[in-house]
Protein backbone atom coordinates (compact mmCIF):
# COMPACT_ATOMS: atom_id res chain seq x y z
CA UNK A 1 0.00 0.00 0.00
CA UNK A 2 1.39 3.37 -0.95
CA UNK A 3 2.08 5.51 1.98
CA UNK A 4 3.13 8.95 2.65
CA UNK A 5 5.81 8.86 5.42
CA UNK A 6 8.18 10.08 7.36
CA UNK A 7 10.73 9.78 10.53
CA UNK A 8 11.06 12.60 13.09
CA UNK A 9 13.77 12.36 15.76
CA UNK A 10 11.09 12.43 18.84
CA UNK A 11 9.61 9.84 21.01
CA UNK A 12 6.53 8.34 20.19
CA UNK A 13 5.03 10.02 23.07
CA UNK A 14 6.07 13.65 21.72
CA UNK A 15 5.56 12.43 18.17
CA UNK A 16 1.74 11.74 18.19
CA UNK A 17 1.35 15.22 19.49
CA UNK A 18 3.27 16.79 16.98
CA UNK A 19 1.53 14.40 14.60
CA UNK A 20 -2.49 15.28 15.93
CA UNK A 21 -1.16 18.82 16.01
CA UNK A 22 0.29 18.86 11.95
CA UNK A 23 -3.66 17.06 11.26
CA UNK A 24 -5.64 19.73 13.00
CA UNK A 25 -3.64 22.74 11.14
CA UNK A 26 -4.97 20.60 8.09
CA UNK A 27 -8.27 20.14 8.95
CA UNK A 28 -8.31 16.63 10.32
CA UNK A 29 -9.45 15.27 13.89
CA UNK A 30 -8.27 11.89 15.33
CA UNK A 31 -11.67 9.75 15.60
CA UNK A 32 -9.92 6.94 17.09
CA UNK A 33 -6.87 5.65 18.76
CA UNK A 34 -5.62 2.14 18.52
CA UNK A 35 -2.48 1.22 20.91
CA UNK A 36 -1.25 -2.33 19.25
CA UNK A 37 1.27 -2.90 21.57
CA UNK A 38 -0.50 -2.34 24.35
CA UNK A 39 -3.13 -4.39 23.00
CA UNK A 40 -0.78 -7.46 22.04
CA UNK A 41 0.41 -6.80 25.36
CA UNK A 42 -3.01 -7.77 27.47
CA UNK A 43 -4.32 -9.82 24.65
CA UNK A 44 -1.65 -11.98 23.96
CA UNK A 45 1.39 -11.18 26.59
CA UNK A 46 3.39 -10.35 23.63
CA UNK A 47 6.03 -7.41 24.00
CA UNK A 48 6.35 -5.31 21.33
CA UNK A 49 7.97 -2.29 20.64
CA UNK A 50 5.47 0.82 20.72
CA UNK A 51 3.01 1.31 17.46
CA UNK A 52 -0.22 3.08 17.41
CA UNK A 53 -2.80 4.02 14.87
CA UNK A 54 -4.48 7.10 14.59
CA UNK A 55 -7.69 6.83 12.52
CA UNK A 56 -7.70 11.11 11.22
CA UNK A 57 -11.01 12.54 9.15
CA UNK A 58 -11.39 15.56 7.44
CA UNK A 59 -15.22 15.82 7.67
CA UNK A 60 -14.84 17.47 4.45
CA UNK A 61 -13.50 14.68 2.44
CA UNK A 62 -15.51 12.68 4.12
CA UNK A 63 -18.79 14.22 3.23
CA UNK A 64 -17.34 14.26 -0.65
CA UNK A 65 -16.23 10.68 -0.45
CA UNK A 66 -19.58 9.40 0.63
CA UNK A 67 -21.88 11.56 -2.17
CA UNK A 68 -19.87 10.08 -4.28
CA UNK A 69 -19.87 6.03 -2.81
CA UNK A 70 -21.21 5.34 0.33
CA UNK A 71 -19.10 2.34 0.16
CA UNK A 72 -15.88 4.19 0.91
CA UNK A 73 -16.82 4.51 4.23
CA UNK A 74 -14.97 0.98 4.09
CA UNK A 75 -11.85 2.82 4.08
CA UNK A 76 -12.64 5.45 6.63
CA UNK A 77 -11.17 6.85 8.66
CA UNK A 78 -7.84 7.23 7.03
CA UNK A 79 -5.04 5.57 8.90
CA UNK A 80 -1.89 6.92 10.81
CA UNK A 81 0.33 4.78 11.99
CA UNK A 82 2.75 5.90 14.56
CA UNK A 83 5.78 3.33 15.17
CA UNK A 84 8.78 3.32 17.46
CA UNK A 85 12.26 3.20 15.33
CA UNK A 86 15.75 3.30 15.65
CA UNK A 87 16.50 6.78 16.35
CA UNK A 88 12.49 8.56 16.66
CA UNK A 89 9.23 7.48 15.27
CA UNK A 90 8.20 6.13 11.92
CA UNK A 91 5.03 8.07 10.85
CA UNK A 92 3.01 6.50 7.93
CA UNK A 93 -0.24 7.90 6.34
CA UNK A 94 -2.27 5.38 4.18
CA UNK A 95 -2.18 7.51 0.50
CA UNK A 96 -5.81 8.40 -0.33
CA UNK A 97 -4.67 8.39 -4.20
CA UNK A 98 -4.18 4.19 -3.92
CA UNK A 99 -7.30 4.03 -1.46
CA UNK A 100 -9.64 5.63 -3.65
CA UNK A 101 -8.21 4.63 -7.21
CA UNK A 102 -11.79 5.45 -9.41
CA UNK A 103 -11.62 8.32 -11.46
CA UNK A 104 -14.35 9.53 -10.21
CA UNK A 105 -12.02 10.55 -7.10
CA UNK A 106 -9.15 11.65 -8.37
CA UNK A 107 -9.63 15.39 -7.37
CA UNK A 108 -10.93 14.57 -3.96
CA UNK A 109 -7.79 12.11 -3.53
CA UNK A 110 -5.65 14.67 -4.24
CA UNK A 111 -6.57 17.47 -2.03
CA UNK A 112 -6.78 14.95 0.60
CA UNK A 113 -3.74 13.35 0.15
CA UNK A 114 -2.59 17.35 -0.46
CA UNK A 115 -3.30 17.92 2.81
CA UNK A 116 -1.98 15.08 4.22
CA UNK A 117 1.71 15.46 2.40
CA UNK A 118 1.25 19.07 4.08
CA UNK A 119 0.73 17.47 7.59
CA UNK A 120 3.67 14.75 7.16
CA UNK A 121 5.95 17.48 5.85
CA UNK A 122 5.43 20.32 8.68
CA UNK A 123 6.44 17.11 11.12
CA UNK A 124 9.90 17.29 9.08
CA UNK A 125 10.15 20.93 9.39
Amino acid sequence: MDAIETTVALPIAEAEAAVREALATNGFGVLTEIDLAATFKAKLDIDRPPLKILGACNPGFANRALALDPSTALVLPCNVVLEAVDGGTSVKVADPRSMMPDPAFAELAADAAAKLTAAVDSLSA
